[in-house]
């Protein structure tokens, strides 16, 4: 399994994000210039990453960037899946693929399909029990 480089992304912003909680709100571009990052790319994944409720974001004077909630309570699996969708090892796992009519050649004759969700639970577990608070350190 591979992270894209999206998911990536959303986990070095967050633990940015994560760095500044508690002080004041923190800007798209103040986590661009910290993790090096383009600003269109941390301006997405803001965006992301509020629409999933992992950040909080309000606009005007004294606006900016805050965790929703304390880091210790955000965990890997979280990040990831706002940006990648719910982890799915397999494509006949993936609830995304098979919406846009994507399907697997082997589906209804596959002898290993009705296991891939164990397998994804286990890896979802994995990256849960890690949280934001861990991360940052």
């Amino acid at each position: 399994m591979r992270l894209s480089n999206m998911a990536d992304y959303a986990v070095v912003v967050m633990s940015a994000a994560s760095r500044h909680c508690g002080s004041a709100r923190v800007s798209a571009t103040d986590l661009a210039t910290e993790t090096g990052l383009a600003l269109p790319t941390t301006q997405k994944l803001v965006s992301m990453l509020t629409k999933a409720g992992l950040l909080r974001s309000a606009r005007g004077t004294g606006g900016g960037i805050t965790l929703a909630r304390p880091a210790a309570a955000i965990n890997l699996a979280d990040i990831i899946e706002a940006v990648e969708g719910p982890i799915a090892m397999t494509a006949c796992c993936d609830t995304h693929k098979h919406a846009l009519g994507q399907h697997c050649a082997k589906e209804g004759s596959c002898n290993v399909q009705s296991h891939w969700p164990v397998v994804n639970g286990a890896v979802r577990g994995a990256l849960a029990q890690i949280n934001l608070a861990g991360l940052a350190r």
